[in-house]
């Protein structure tokens, strides 16, 4: 959001106590996430925060369907800096309730969805009309908030970190994940051969439904021998890795020769420094920490994937795993189950 603020009830009454520039609706309060130090779960706490106005350029809209994202957490723990007081989220879907002056493109009732909700974890929130996209008809806004942000980066890591093309072998970690299915299932399509780490045969069963050709229990096994087996010591043409830390240096040793590393994510921890003379040394490997944003910079671009994705998602050729909801008072909850990998597929709160 542009402002920084936060309330406090007294007798009954709202009082703002920090002003960062905010328009809000004087009388109008709504409910929403907050936390005011990094930390664990614990820190986030269900607050009554005014309603903000769009001011130009903005859209506010009534908050259906949050989605959860690890980088919700990273801000949580201070990973990624924030000004605190901070209500955190970066994906939802909803309605559109007002338009902020020289908006044009959408009206009030408008199914929408987007991915740079700041603020997202709350009744209402402010979007950029940039970064606003319209939902088909025929997706529910816990649909929209399932595919967008983890079907987008899906979307940019097979088709435009590392072009994935029939012939191809992929390794995709976390294969049971909110983008793992996404992904093995785009990387499919495209013709690719996709290998996977699970931990659980239930967790294995969606992998192979989505596309995957071979399974690893990385609680039983070790992945990189097994991927070395698998691909009679040749090793895969990408590894996509959301994990981090416990397999960024076997995730190197599974590449073939000039083969690249999309290190998307760090849910295991941040990966330790690196000496980049050992890519040479593995075979003149590449190594790349990509992000979202810089994959929908331009407007053409985030139209392109999140029409892609969401049509995909409308006509059932993606298919989305929709079953862990939670309330907005839960958020806590939905974090903790994130963190421990007690889920599949897509986390959702609905305010």
């Amino acid at each position: 959001m542009d402002g920084v603020f936060y309330l406090r009830r007294e007798a009954g009454l709202c009082v703002l106590l920090r002003w960062g520039g905010l328009r809000v609706h004087s009388d109008a309060v709504m409910k929403a996430i907050q936390f005011r130090e990094t930390g664990g779960p614990e820190v986030l706490q269900l607050a009554d925060l005014p309603i903000p106005a769009p001011g130009p350029g903005q859209v506010l809209i009534r908050v259906e369907a949050v989605g959860v994202n690890f980088i919700e957490v990273y801000f949580r723990k201070g990973i990624y800096p924030a000004t605190l007081p901070l209500t955190p989220g970066s994906e939802a879907a909803g309605t559109v309730e007002e338009l902020g002056p020289g908006v044009t493109g959408f009206a009030a009732g408008d199914a929408v969805a987007s991915t740079n909700v700041l603020g997202s974890y709350a009744e209402y929130a402010l979007v950029p009309a940039a970064r606003l996209v319209k939902v088909p008809d025929g997706l529910s806004p816990e649909q929209a908030a399932a595919a967008l942000l983890q079907g987008m980066t899906a979307h940019y890591l097979a088709y435009s970190t590392f072009p994935l093309k029939e012939g191809n072998t992929a390794l995709i970690h976390a294969g049971a994940g909110g983008v793992g299915l996404l992904l093995t299932q785009m990387a499919a399509r495209l013709g690719a051969r996709v290998i996977t780490t699970v931990s659980t045969e239930e967790k294995a069963a969606l992998s192979r439904e989505a596309g995957a050709a071979e399974v690893i229990f990385y609680t039983e096994q070790d992945f990189e021998t097994e991927v070395k087996r698998l691909t009679d010591g040749k090793g895969v043409d990408v590894v996509y890795d959301s994990v981090g830390k416990t397999t960024f240096a076997s995730s190197l040793n599974c590449l073939r020769p000039r083969g690249l590393l999309a290190l998307f994510g760090a849910s295991s921890g941040p990966v330790p420094p690196f000496d980049l003379i050992q890519l040479s040394g593995k075979g003149s490997l590449f190594v790349t920490r990509p992000t979202l944003w810089h994959y929908v910079a331009t407007r053409a671009e985030l139209e392109w994937r999140a029409g892609e994705v969401l049509n995909w998602a409308e006509t059932g050729q993606l298919k989305l795993r929709t079953e862990h909801l939670y309330s907005l008072a839960e958020a806590a909850q939905a974090q903790m189950d994130l963190e421990g990998r007690k889920t599949t597929g897509k986390i959702l709160l609905e305010p």
